[in-house]
């Protein structure tokens, strides 16, 4: 079951800060709704305090997590070591999306690498912290970050980005609108 804390503490936050990729979970409310899962990278995650976190997200093929917060808020974070001694972490909060131009914008895009292609900032509050054992997550090297998006982004431009966005960002794949699709 694994040991639950109320807060990240700063064993906890060490230990994110040296993990390579971590997990993005969100579901709709509705139950035949799609669940998403979304590995993430590319050093985005932030630990803001010890009840709020946040990652620097990319214009991708989807924005489920996006429409998920924006219905329920539910979010859950999760880190495994994939090197050194076997832990997982899971962050359980309320999650909510962060736009360009907004003035949570200029409170929070500081934190982060903000780069050409970036779509939103999702910040959540954490109310549960759980670590396990993760004896059984299989130990793996890492080799480095992939700098495919940033060339796909080049050859977009963007007056592309934004079109890419326009076609594939503002619903989810259940249909629910995502902060993007209720811009003006």
């Amino acid at each position: 079951m694994g040991k639950f804390h109320d807060s990240i503490k700063p064993a906890h936050q060490a230990f994110i800060q040296q993990q390579h990729i971590f997990f993005v979970g969100t579901a709709p409310i509705n139950p035949d709704g799609h669940v998403n899962l979304s590995p993430k990278g590319l050093d985005c995650f932030r630990v803001l305090s010890e009840s709020q976190v946040g990652y620097m997200d990319l214009i991708s093929s989807g924005n489920e997590t996006s429409a998920h917060t924006l219905e329920n808020g539910r979010i859950t974070f999760m880190f495994c070591s994939f090197a050194g001694a076997p832990l997982i972490l899971r962050l359980y909060g309320k999650g909510k999306t962060v736009l360009p131009g907004s003035e949570e914008w200029k409170t929070f895009a500081p934190h982060f690498k903000i780069y050409p292609s970036t779509r939103q900032l999702i910040i959540a509050d954490i109310n549960l912290v759980q670590t396990s054992c993760g004896f059984g997550v299989p130990l793996f090297s890492y080799e480095g970050e992939r700098d495919i998006h940033f060339d796909w982004a080049r050859k977009k431009g963007p007056a592309g980005l934004q079109a890419y966005v326009q076609e594939k960002n503002l619903v989810s794949l259940d249909g629910l609108p995502t902060s993007l699709g209720l811009q003006d």
